[in-house]
């Protein structure tokens, strides 16, 4: 069959996206991964085929000089539950996120992808939540439509809990911004919006049960997360047991390259741990490299290692909350310190992590560093947190493979 994946133009997406692209293909389907031209080299670089479609947007100039918007409450998805958010809030949040984030990344991408689907006639599309272009060119090529999820599920409960508050609210007052937008983007093709568009008819999920607080509004197909971290090496000190607790600082390229920096600082945790027994490991890129002064002794600066072959060796992981870095130390049983802005499912995500026992949770205004010196002595000197990990570890071992969902996609297509 004819696969179409759809990713925003984030490496982190399409690296969640590039086992199960690659288990399709060995399969022996066709697979094409699309998105802005600017992820093109990320997407052959894995040895995957390339669609570029559309033309690239600026909407990393805007988040760089809106750094703030992270915590913008707004931007705060976690909190989607009747209860948590009002009417009015929700409504906020909807008009501010379609035109500035949702429409953005998805508008210039839509010609060119829906033009694609007419004359490929994909039999499957795989899309991030957020790749509603992807949803268009489902409904055009009339292709089974699945997404894969990086994230708890906060985009679909955000609108299930929407849609039940508008209820509530006097008729002249109602309005749809994510209905609105994605229905004047579907007429030209012969269709407007509905909710399975939104939501799909499957939804792929690799977050362990324990770990999941929302349920989904599409049918749920759970696959383990398998790290794929772009270029990777062992290099030769990875391959010796470390003499002393191995502590990871990673901070993740998307902070630094599409905010303009990260939202904690790396040398002030460097000389918070600098005394301790301890070998910090920090993973970095050359921008975060360079605002560096004297490295401690008991660190080591790296910007080309995998972190899938570095958190084997690690008895605790410093990061900032993204899914690819969360997820990897997951699979691995490390315990997590995560330092985090409130953006997406963020708060939720980091929550969901302290309660489990496997790690701790900060809000990067509160990750000072006598903060984190305290949270990682206890991680390294409280074994209920590694035996926390290992039981996470051991839960998502037992998920499905990617190889082992595709009889699955194979199935839900032939049923179509």
């Amino acid at each position: 069959m004819r696969v179409l994946f759809v990713s925003l133009s984030e490496k982190s997406h399409l690296y969640c996206m590039t086992p199960l692209a690659w288990a399709l293909t060995v399969a022996g389907h066709e697979v094409r991964v699309a998105s802005s031209p600017r992820l093109t080299e990320a997407i052959t670089r894995t040895g995957l085929t390339a669609l570029p479609v559309g033309r690239d947007h600026d909407i990393y100039r805007d988040m760089t000089a809106y750094r703030d918007s992270q915590d913008y409450k707004t931007a705060n998805w976690s909190r989607c539950e009747p209860g948590q958010v009002d009417w009015s809030e929700l409504r906020e949040r909807y008009e501010l996120s379609v035109p500035y984030a949702f429409a953005v990344y998805n508008d210039s991408m839509i010609d060119d992808l829906a033009a694609f689907a007419q004359s490929w006639r994909p039999d499957l599309v795989v899309r991030d939540p957020l790749a509603y272009s992807g949803a268009i060119a489902a409904r055009i090529s009339g292709a089974a439509h699945a997404r894969l999820m990086w994230c708890e599920d906060v985009w679909g409960r955000t609108r299930r809990t929407f849609l039940e508050l508008m209820e509530s609210v006097p008729e002249a007052e109602r309005v749809d911004p994510l209905a609105d937008w994605l229905t004047s983007r579907s007429e030209p093709f012969g269709f407007s919006c509905d909710e399975e568009m939104l939501h799909g008819e499957a939804t792929i999920v690799s977050l362990p049960g324990s770990l999941q607080r929302l349920p989904g509004q599409s049918r749920e197909l759970a696959m383990r997360h398998i790290p794929y971290n772009g270029d990777a090496v062992v290099w030769d000190w990875l391959r010796e047991s470390p003499k002393r607790p191995r502590v990871c600082l990673s901070l993740g390229s998307s902070n630094t390259e599409d905010y303009g920096g990260d939202y904690v600082s790396v040398p002030d945790i460097l000389e918070a741990l600098a005394d301790e027994d301890l070998e910090v490991v920090a993973a970095l890129l050359p921008a975060q490299r360079e605002r560096l002064g004297e490295v401690p002794a008991n660190a080591r600066v790296v910007d080309s290692v995998a972190l899938h072959t570095l958190l084997p060796t690690c008895s605790a992981i410093i990061h900032h909350g993204g899914y690819g870095t969360y997820a990897t130390a997951l699979v691995n049983g490390v315990p997590q310190l995560i330092l985090s802005t409130s953006v997406s499912d963020h708060e939720m995500r980091g929550e969901s992590l302290r309660d489990s026992g496997a790690g701790v949770y900060l809000h990067h205004r509160e990750a000072g560093a006598e903060e984190v010196l305290g949270q990682v002595r206890r991680m390294i000197a409280e074994p209920g947190f590694t035996d926390c990990a290992e039981r996470l570890r051991a839960e998502s071992a037992a998920m499905p493979s990617p190889h082992e969902l595709v009889p699955v996609l194979e199935r839900m297509v032939a049923n179509r």
